[in-house]
């Protein structure tokens, strides 16, 4: 894909490697991340292939040690360099072999979901004194965002705003997520998806795998 975003906030970044905001900020905090993948100047921002190697941390948590996952991170940087080079990203240290193609994608996924969020949504001063908005209606998206979280069903959410298509509905938690509205508490769950298996042991020489 081609990059939208040269650099990504916390909050975005969360999104794309589809972990918590806690865990964006400990990958700075504890020094995993580095330092060439992010910037702390005004504000945390970050290169958007860092979220493939943030994203790789997490899912493999089970997998490798915190020492193994953080050796790997500068090797895999050794190997692979800007964002289409991690789609086919796979490298091999000892007897472990690093496959990167489907962490790639499921970034890549949230990365589109996320543009779309972004290109819904308006803040029109001349709409609801600049409330964020769906394009094209009055609604509210925080407002939508909340009704999702609450567990309200798609059907009921597009009878009490019938202006809204299912896909609208769909991005309201993602822009929420990715814009937080001022003056109110987040939540940071973990979304660490369960995802495939991203690494094969070395059981023996013929076994290494591609």
């Amino acid at each position: 894909m081609e990059v939208f975003m040269d650099r990504l906030t916390t909050t975005e970044a969360a999104i794309a490697a589809g972990v918590s905001v806690l865990q964006i900020h400990r990958m700075i905090d504890e020094k995993i991340l580095p330092e060439d993948l992010y910037s702390t100047a005004q504000m945390r921002t970050f290169r958007t292939d860092a979220c493939v190697l943030i994203a790789f941390y997490f899912e493999t948590a089970e997998l490798l040690t915190a020492q193994a996952r953080n050796r790997a991170i500068r090797n895999a940087l050794a190997h692979c360099s800007g964002w289409d080079a991690w789609k086919n990203c796979i490298f091999e240290e000892n007897s472990v072999t690093v496959h990167f193609s489907e962490i790639w994608k499921g970034v890549d996924e949230r990365l589109h979901k996320l543009a779309r969020a972004r290109e819904a949504v308006i803040e029109d001063p001349e709409i609801l004194s600049g409330t964020p908005v769906f394009k094209g209606t009055r609604v509210p998206a925080y407002d939508v965002a909340a009704m999702v979280e609450a567990g309200v069903s798609t059907k009921e959410i597009l009878e009490t705003y019938p202006s809204l298509k299912n896909w609208q509905v769909d991005l309201a938690p993602v822009y929420a997520r990715a814009v937080p509205p001022k003056g109110r508490p987040r939540r940071n769950p973990s979304t660490v998806p369960a995802g495939k298996s991203y690494i094969k042991k070395r059981l023996r020489p013929s076994s290494i795998g591609g």
